[in-house]
This record gives structure tokens, sequence and C-alpha cells, in this order.
């Protein structure tokens, strides 16, 4: 059989075992490392349906005592409902006696068992299984040798991270007689994603694909470079690629960094020839199974959701919002075409939960009962799409066409209780919407700072014991908003507590006179507000003619809504971009009424920044008894390149600055 005859294609780079390296070279080499990959080999057979066998071959060194444990089970993911997998043969070759324990090969007798369960779950129950190889002890420098097998699928919405397979050699197992199932959902096309970065080195990667010529395959190495080979494999118009990458190392990352794939090797291909072939499939199989067909009980519902709303948009924010809130993330399996294909708007409504892609086709299905045009579309979370067609989603939206033609974006997973359609976090980030002509591939624009504002304002007066008294107001909008408003995500009973606790933190003495703040289950209606009313004792130092005291804004009440000042800030430089909670502006003033009229003021010396990225300024201005604080941060982007280090540091460590250092005014 062809598939077979792909599957004994020996990758003529691969060497023996008794040509790699000496103990003594890795121990100094990867000195610092648990496990060291002599060689990982893949071979990729794709059949004229896109159906695809994958034969692995790995070998991989333990260098550390964590790596022998590591290295003690050999487990492999899969979803029986789309892929078929084997644990085919198994070695340990010892490194104190020069032995090889052969713990699982074909036709032998004294193999070690191989064990298929299901795969602990958590919130998403799909029946996705493993299995398991037990290797047992390990000493240092043992070598672990394992070949797999795998035919099928792995869908991107089925997955949280991308799944790889590992090496090229050998025959395999006898597999079920039936192979549709196995067939991807983008019939008679193929693609992958491969990564050749790894968290422990890899002396040798190499990646084999046999294809169709007619197929007219797309490839594309990002962030590095590879030794590619492209030649006939046989005379059945057929072509081998192969692509080899040595020497791996692990990337140091920095803190905040873009996810690996972004910054490291990869490889991606594909056969889809655009982005606007994959919309139209995209569309026609959640059209096919019916999706978002509206049901008469659907109907009655979005009636009564948007019976108040005057305009297009109200409309579809009242019914995003009720989505949003009304059904709860957890992942029931519907069977076959789970993971690409979109539960039905109705059954999400009957059961009342779902993941992302449940909860997107039950607003397709309420908006287009209330007469829109409505589409599924996918996007990644975390990372960029790159050009290559592959199959670079993780997460499920929707979009709404309005009366001008525009899309608008709009994600119900991510924004419960955010009084934002599209979650911002989600800014700077590619998605495709399925529609029947075909749509190219988009990116969110940037959404302004302004829009994501956290603003303090004090009004506070200090006596001459000290003693500070006052209110603190804050208010957010945007992603800041939904920052604040996470204090009152506890029990009722328990937002008091919460409350106080912000205000506490930044000063334990003070005396909390009085809270009033907006209605948290109404957070459409207005911005988040909270004001707090205060007494702190001994709160500034005040002498016959000094007051020294950090105005009570600057010190950053609510810190979990400014994600800047939780990054790491002492690296002056960085090498590799890195990403924020999302844009952001800090805008904080104060007003104080002093015991006395100084004449001089000393003030923490802070040169302002105006930056694209990120920006800075503060002032202090003095009338009589009367002070006058402000000082204002604004960060730009969510994702910067390393190149806004410099701007978002500066930006940051002000603010920091501001928060610790004292005033003094002096007659």
């Amino acid at each position: 059989m062809m598939k077979k005859t792909l599957l004994i294609i020996a990758l003529t780079s691969l060497y023996s075992i008794g040509a790699m390296a000496q103990d003594n070279a890795v121990r100094g080499k990867y000195f610092d490392r648990n496990t060291v990959t002599l060689f990982d080999s893949t071979g990729v057979y794709m059949e004229e349906s896109g159906l695809s066998h994958v034969l692995t071959h790995r070998l991989v060194k333990a260098i550390s005592f964590k790596g022998c444990a590591s290295l003690s089970t050999i487990k492999m993911d899969y979803d029986p409902l789309s892929a078929y997998c084997e644990i085919d043969r198994l070695l340990v070759h010892r490194a104190a006696t020069g032995k090889t324990d052969t713990l699982l090969w074909p036709g032998r007798e004294q193999n070690v068992p191989v064990y298929d369960y299901v795969a602990p779950a958590r919130m998403i129950y799909w029946g996705a299984s493993q299995k398991m190889v037990e290797v047992g002890h390990l000493d240092l420098y043992d070598q672990v040798e394992v070949w797999t097998y795998k035919k099928g699928y792995t869908y991107a919405l089925l997955a949280d991270g991308s799944e790889g397979p590992a090496g090229l050699n050998g025959t395999f197992a006898a597999l079920p007689d039936d192979d549709s199932r196995y067939v991807p959902p983008m019939k008679g096309h193929f693609y992958d994603i491969v990564p050749f970065w790894s968290t422990e080195p890899v002396e040798r990667k190499v990646y084999q694909l046999n294809i169709m010529d007619s197929k007219q395959l797309q490839y594309k190495v990002y962030n590095g470079k590879l030794d590619i080979r492209r030649e006939a494999a046989d005379e059945e118009g057929r072509t081998l690629y192969t692509f080899t990458g040595t020497d791996i190392m692990p990337l140091k990352r920095e803190p905040r960094a873009w996810a690996s794939n972004d910054i490291e090797c990869k490889l991606l291909l594909s056969t889809s020839p655009d982005w606007q072939a994959k919309s139209r499939w995209f569309f026609g199989v959640n059209e096919d199974y019916g999706s978002f067909v509206p049901t008469p009980e659907m109907q009655q519902k979005v009636n009564e959701i948007v019976r108040n709303c005057t305009t297009e948009m109200d409309s579809i924010a009242a019914l995003t919002h009720w989505v949003a809130d009304n059904i709860r993330y957890a992942g029931i399996s519907m069977g076959e075409g789970e993971g690409f294909t979109l539960h039905s708007a109705q059954m999400n409504m009957d059961d009342r939960c779902g993941v992302c892609k449940d909860k997107a086709s039950t607003l397709i299905g309420m908006l287009r009962a209330a007469g829109f045009k409505a589409y599924a579309a996918m996007t990644m979370a975390g990372e960029r799409i790159d050009r290559i067609p592959a199959d670079q989603f993780n997460h499920s939206v929707c979009a709404v066409q309005l009366s001008n033609g525009r899309f608008e974006m709009l994600d119900p997973t991510w924004v419960p209780n955010v009084r934002e359609l599209w979650s911002s976090a989600e800014q700077q980030q590619g998605y495709l919407i399925g529609t029947a002509e075909g749509c190219d591939l988009m990116e969110t624009p940037l959404s302004p700072a302004e829009n994501h504002y956290i603003r303090i304002i004090g009004n506070s007066s200090i006596d001459m014991d000290g003693t500070l008294t006052g209110t603190l107001t804050v208010t957010a909008e945007g992603q800041s908003d939904a920052a604040v408003r996470r204090v009152f995500s506890a029990r009722q009973a328990d937002w008091r507590a919460n409350l106080e606790r912000e205000l506490l933190r930044i000063a334990p003495n003070a005396e909390i006179l009085d809270i009033q703040h907006t209605d948290p289950d109404a957070y459409l209606d207005q911005p988040v507000s909270i004001t707090y009313s205060y007494r702190i004792p001994h709160y500034a130092t005040v002498g016959k003619e000094v007051i020294e005291f950090i105005p009570l804004s600057a010190r950053n009440i609510f810190k979990s809504a400014m994600g800047h000042l939780s990054f790491d800030l002492s690296a002056a430089e960085r090498t590799q971009p890195f990403s924020d909670r999302c844009s952001r502006l800090v805008d904080i003033r104060e007003t104080v009424t002093l015991p006395f009229a100084p004449s001089r003021l000393h003030y923490p010396m802070i040169d302002g920044i105006a930056d694209p990225a990120a920006s800075f300024g503060c002032g202090i201005q003095m009338n009589g008894t009367e002070l006058t604080f402000g000082e204002q941060a604004v960060f730009g982007k969510r994702r910067y390149e390393a190149t806004d280090w410099p701007a978002f540091r500066t930006t940051a460590m002000n603010q920091i600055t501001m928060s610790k250092t004292p005033i003094i005014l002096t007659k």
C-alpha cells in the first residue's frame, strides 16, 4: 500500500545511536537542562481525500533527575471521533550497561501495556482520550526511543495548544477499516503548523511531507531558517518535501513576551489556495448543518429582549450581552462534527451552556431572528495569524453586518459583565469571517487608550495633627471598567469587605466612613464608579513649618486595573516584543486643603515622556492653602514591539515613583 510505502521511507539524515554525542559533551553543553532530544522526525503521507498518516520517531536523553521523571511515561492525546493513534514501539537504552530494553515492539509477547483512557477534563467535556505507556525508572543519560503512528486530525477549536507528532520510521499496527471519519473537515486539503522551537534542546528535527503535486502546497518558515529539500518521491505525481532544523535551543523568554509561535521558528503548510476558500468552507459547513436556524421559542425570546430597543446597535448590544451573561461556559460534545461545526443555536438555548463556538452560534441565531445578517467567524486569541491559510484558530466569534454594509465584530464569550461588545483584550488580533462569497483575513484595530480609562479623583484636607480627611472617587471604562468591577465578583455579602480592602491596601489605618457605588448588575447603564469617604489619622507629617505627604490618589488604588504596574521593569532593554492586557489611560487628580499656606514646594522631579507607545505627565500647583495635583499615564497598545519598551517602562516607573515619593511643603 502507498501509505505503508511512505511510512517506511528512510529519513537518510537520521544517524545511529552509536554516533550520538558522548555523555561528557552533553553534560557540558546542556548543563542546565533536563532532557535533550537527539532526533525528532515526522513523516506525513497525504491521501487524495485529505486524510494524513503521520509516523514519528524520537530519541530523547535524560540529563537531569527531573528529566528522568519527565520521561517515565509516554502519552499521546487524541479525539477518538476524529483521530486514531498508536504508540507503536518503545525502547530504553541504558547508559550504565550499554544494553537496550525493549518495552514495546509489534508482535512481541512481553510488551508493556498501553493504556487508553478518557483524558482529564475541566469545563470542556468532549470525550478526548489519551494513550499512555509507562517507561518506568530511568537513570541519568538513559535514552528513550519511541515510534508513534497517527491518522486523522485535531481541529484547532478542539484544542488549547498545537499538537505535534514526533518522528518517522518503521511500520504500524492494524488499523480500523473505515477511514472516513479521519478525513479532515475541509476535504481534499492539508494544513499543518509545525513548531521548530522547543522548551528543551533538540539536536535535529526533521519534518517530511509526501503530497500529490496537484494539491499546490503553500509553505513558509517564520522567525528562522530551515534546510528545505524538494524532490520527486515516486512516479505517481507526488513530491517529497523535507524540512530540517538543527541545534534548536530553548529561547530564554523575557517576561510578557508574545507567544512562542510569534517569535520562534515555525513552519506553516497548507493546500488551501487562500483565506477566501477557508471562509467559504467555514460558512458552508455550518449552514449545511443548520447551526443558526432560529426556532419559534428563540424568536419569542429575541422579541422580548429587543422590544425596547430603538436603534440597530441597541438591539445588537442587548442580544450580545444576553448571550454573554446567560449562556454558561461549559463544553458538552454533540458527537460527530464537534470542534468545527457550531452547535445549533436552539441546542445551546436548551442547554444554557457551551464554549466559544456555541455562544457565537446562539448569538448568530438570535441576531438572524431579529432580522440581521450575522455570520460565524474564527480568530486566534493570544497569537498572530500569518498569511499562509493554515488552521491558525482557537476561538470562535460572531460578525454582524450593519445597515451601512460594515461588519461589527462581537464576542459573547469574552464580554460577560463587560461594557464592550468586542473585548479590547482582543485588539490587534486576526480573524476570518465565514461568508458565502469568501472573506480575506482581517485584523481588529487598536482601541484608543481613552476608551479604557481609570480615573481617580480626590478631594481631601490635612489638619495640624496630620489627619487626612476626604473622598476618593474611582471611575473606569472599557477593559479598565471590567477590571475594577471584579471587586463585585464575590457574593453580595462580601462586596463591602472587598471594597474596604482596596483602600486599606494603600492606607491600612484608614477609617472608612462611607462607600457609594454604582449598581454592579446594571453595568450597561453607566461606567463603574466607587466613592470612598474616609479619615486617616497621622497620614501626613505636619510640623510648624513643614508638611510632608503622598497624595492618596497617586498611591494606585485598584492596582489590578493597571496591568502595566505588574510588569518586571528591572531590565532597561528588551529584545522580544511583549503584550499587556489592553491599551489604557490612567488619569489622577486631587485637590488638597492644607493646614497653612506654604511658600516652597519640593516634589519628585520626573521628566515627562511623549511617545505613541506610552506617555507620562504630571504637575502640582499651589494657591494659598490649596494644592492641586495631577498625573496622567497613557499606554497606547496591547501588543508592543521591543523598541516600545523604553517608553513603556519609563511611563510605568514614573507612576510608581509618584506613588512612593512624598511632596514636601515648607513655609
